[in-house]
């Protein structure tokens, strides 16, 4: 018998060994063969026997095992292992054999005796190296206590999709026994949705060899969630073998993380609320804000109701919700609007509810109450009300009313809807709305207050603003006033026009920095200084010097200086000129129209800049200037040229490019107001964001005295003097028809002229100035005014002035860049004393 030769030439019919064959588990293993005969001589050793011992066989054919045994081995061929195959034919155990460099290997031995046709008896023996097979049986183990007892679903598939080995958490996770899926294909177990999505999973894994992590299903009843992981499973040579698949039942990870997404998504919508709500201070916004920023991010509908005197900012009530109190329906915001939603929900809407319904419990007891079902729904107010019906009808099934409440007190209610498919309000949801409830009370408090103290602020400034301009020959006044708006407090904007003495009259406009009631009060007290210092009919450069010089006085607070600007302007129309002054103000402007082309042009005049009030012990300087009949000279605030993302001197040229676009030869002031608030005012703020500062706007025509209305004269200083100004004042009275003064009148100059004549020694001026009364000026370069002193009964002169007090309305003196002049007024003819 030759037993080495099937293993030299090859079994008969057998196909040809593949070269390019993968390797498999017996390659890892390394499977020696050995065989002896009875004697324990070796016939056959095959060459992965010489592969593992290095021996080759050569050497090793036709020598005793025993020759290949450690000195000191315990195994001896016919002993025990002979004596083991003749009782059992077969033995199995550890034999050590020596390896050709010497060290001792360990292999694990297994021997069957057999016979051949002549009964022979010989050996064959299997020998496999410890280490790897004990590394192979570790790795099976471990993969037997992974699928038995890991908690992951495991599953084999073959490459048609079969299920090859499961686990029992597989089993358990689809609801089946290792024997209903062994064998079967996915979609044959699974539930269709499932099993479509798996088996063209499975057939892209199989081709292109990605695997894929992590992918999330729901489970097969669907209540829960699976995170499913796939690897194509290939041997040594990169041969597909199936599909490894392991699950896990991620339901309860994804219920925590929806809830942290909702509580996330809850304090988002707290904090967008809060933003909302906090960058607004009128109760109305706030209210809109509100329902706007629940809609449709929270609820489907949203309506905010305040009691009236809240939301007109009044007080507080003295008892929360009180019987029949009456509600305005200040913000409310819907997901879809149709006539049913725009008649149940329409803005400013009083409404009363009847104190057995939800919504009075709610206003009197301050406990919010949650509405679950369209039967429930059906209880909150009074059997067959429209309104319930309408909200049936827009498909709201779940309602919750809540308390909007500040200083303990409910300001009103906060009612929101959820309707259709949307899921009901449930308890966690009427937490949250009770904290945006209760957020949104204090801005609506906050708010309430404001309007309170703007509404006073607004009520003292217009009180100290002029209620009306006195109408005065050769000038026509318009003005306007513009308060900021509800995102700002009120400001200190103010103007004034004043008569002043010869028919001449002053205009001014201020700023006062700041706002609220501090600002207004300031302005007050600034208004009040500067009409009382025009009364001395000071220049304008000395008047602003004056109020500088008060600035303490004036100041709101001992900690808070005086900050104010202001432009003071005096006209006379007699002479047609203009003399300006301002501290730290915007420049005038004055437009003109060119006789030749009729059209209107506007420019700044162009004023010495001082600083404004209160900044220090500066000099103010004025400009004299003479304007053309008819011009207009606007003064002005800085609300009404300044934005934020600009340069002043751009919103300057708008204002002058406004005022060159007036139509017309002599256009009305009102409708130049008007024109310039709507290109310069509100319609030019962004949206939204309204004027952010006041205005204060005065416009004035200026022109001269009527034809007729006035006369002047110039006497060197000499003796002739009082009787030549006697002489033309007669013819002048006379003239105009006014006889009855003319006596006086002529008394009256030749006092004046002659005291001139005496103590001045130059030019006397002489001017009649006929309005409402007569105005009679005497002027002569002496600086020093006159004073009055007792008169002497012997004495020929000191009289004068007795004279012009006594029989003249009122009288005085004042001083101009050549001297002085000494003026007074004389009622005329049918006119009232005042």
């Amino acid at each position: 018998m030759s037993a080495s030769a099937p293993e030299q030439q090859g079994s008969p019919g057998l196909p040809p060994a593949d070269r390019h064959a993968g390797r498999t588990l017996l390659d890892e293993l390394r499977v020696g063969i050995v065989m002896l005969d009875s004697r324990g001589r070796i016939i056959l050793w095959s060459p992965m026997t010489e592969e593992i011992l290095g021996w080759p066989d050569r050497l090793a054919v036709g020598r005793h095992l025993a020759d290949f045994l450690p000195v000191r081995s315990e195994v001896t061929p016919g002993t025990g292992v002979y004596r083991t195959l003749l009782r059992e034919s077969s033995w199995r155990g550890v034999l050590p054999l020596r390896h050709l460099d010497g060290h001792t290997i360990e292999l694990d031995g297994r021997a069957t005796l057999l016979r051949d046709a002549d009964g022979t008896r010989f050996i064959l023996a299997n020998l496999v190296e410890m280490d790897r097979l004990r590394t192979i049986e570790q790795d099976l183990a471990a993969l037997d206590a992974l699928f038995s007892s890991s908690p992951l679903g495991i599953a084999i598939y073959d490459t048609d999709g079969r299920f090859v080995r499961v686990n029992d958490s597989f089993c358990q996770l689809y609801g089946g026994r290792p024997d209903m899926l062994l064998g079967r294909r996915i979609r044959e177990v699974m539930p269709d949705h499932l099993a479509r999505e798996l088996d063209e999973l499975h057939r892209e894994v199989l081709t292109s060899g990605r695997s894929v992590i992590d992918l999330v299903t729901l489970s097969p009843d669907g209540k829960g969630a699976h995170s499913l992981s796939f690897g194509r499973l290939s041997d040594g040579s990169g041969q597909t073998l199936g599909i490894s698949c392991t699950v896990m039942d991620i339901t309860e990870r994804r219920e925590a993380l929806e809830k942290i997404e909702r509580a996330r998504q809850r304090l988002a919508l707290l904090d967008d609320v809060g933003i909302a709500l906090g960058e607004r201070l009128d109760v109305r916004r706030i209210a809109e804000a509100l329902a706007n920023a629940l809609v449709p991010r929270f609820a489907d509908y949203a309506t905010v109701l305040l009691l009236a005197g809240v939301a007109q900012g009044g007080d507080l009530p003295e008892a929360s919700g009180p019987a029949g109190a009456s509600l305005l329906q200040l913000g409310v915001a819907a997901k879809q609007h149709n006539a049913t939603v725009d008649r149940m929900m329409q803005l400013n809407q009083d409404i009363t509810f009847d104190t057995e319904s939800v919504f009075g419990r709610v206003l009197a007891t301050g406990a919010p109450h949650l509405v679950r079902s369209r039967n429930e729904l059906l209880g909150t107010t009074y059997a067959g009300d429209p309104k319930t019906q309408a909200a049936l009808d827009l498909g709201i099934h779940s309602l919750m009313t809540l308390p909007i409440r500040a200083r303990g007190t409910v300001l009103g209610l906060l009612v929101i809807s959820r309707a259709d498919r949307r899921a009901a309000f449930e308890h966690e949801d009427l937490v949250l709305a009770g904290e945006i409830a209760a957020r949104a009370g204090v801005s609506l408090d906050n708010g309430r207050l404001y309007v309170r103290e703007r509404e006073g602020a607004l009520m003292l400034q217009r009180s100290l603003l002029p209620q009306h301009v006195p109408s005065l020959p050769g000038v026509q006044i318009a003005f306007r006033y513009v308060p900021g708006s509800s995102g700002t407090e009120v400001g200190g904007d103010w103007f004034d026009v004043i008569p002043l003495t010869g028919g001449r009259v002053a205009m001014v406009v201020g700023d006062v920095m700041g706002h609220g009631l501090r600002a207004a009060a300031t302005m007050g007290r600034l208004r009040t200084a500067v009409r009382t210092l025009a009364g001395l009919d000071l220049p304008p450069a000395e008047l602003l010097h004056r109020v500088n010089e008060l600035s303490d006085d004036l100041s709101p607070g001992p900690q808070e200086p005086l900050m104010a600007t202001c432009v003071y302007a005096v006209y006379d129309p007699a002479t047609s000129s203009c003399t300006v002054a301002k501290a730290g103000h915007v420049p005038p402007v004055l437009a003109t129209r060119d006789a030749r082309t009729g059209l209107w042009r506007a420019g700044l005049l162009e004023v010495p800049a001082g600083p404004p009030l209160g900044v220090g012990d500066l000099t103010f300087e004025e400009r004299h200037c003479t304007v053309p009949e008819g011009s207009v000279l606007v003064l002005y605030t800085d609300g009404l040229i300044e934005k934020r993302d600009e340069d002043i001197t751009e919103g300057l040229d708008r204002l002058c490019a406004a005022l060159g676009r007036t139509k017309g030869p002599h256009p009305s002031l009102e409708d130049v107001c008007d024109h310039i608030i709507q290109s310069l005012g509100p319609g030019t703020a962004p949206a939204g964001r309204g004027l952010t500062d006041d205005i204060a706007l005065l416009t004035a025509q200026l022109g001269g005295i009527p034809d007729g209305g006035a006369a002047s004269w110039t006497f060197p200083a000499e003796s002739s003097a009082p009787g030549r100004a006697r002489t033309v004042v007669r013819r002048t009275l006379l003239l105009w028809g006014l006889e009855e003064v003319t006596d006086l009148t002529v008394l009256l100059v030749s006092e004046l002229v002659t005291n001139s004549l005496r103590h001045a020694h130059g030019p006397i001026g002489v001017r009649l100035v006929r309005g409402e009364s007569l105005l009679l000026e005497v002027s002569d370069p002496l600086p020093d005014p006159p004073r009055e002193r007792p008169a002497d009964p012997e004495a020929e002169s000191g009289r004068g002035l007795h004279l012009l007090a006594r029989e003249s309305r009122r009288w005085g003196t004042r001083r101009g860049p050549l001297g002085k002049t000494v003026w007074c007024e004389l009622p005329l003819p049918g006119t009232q004393e005042p």
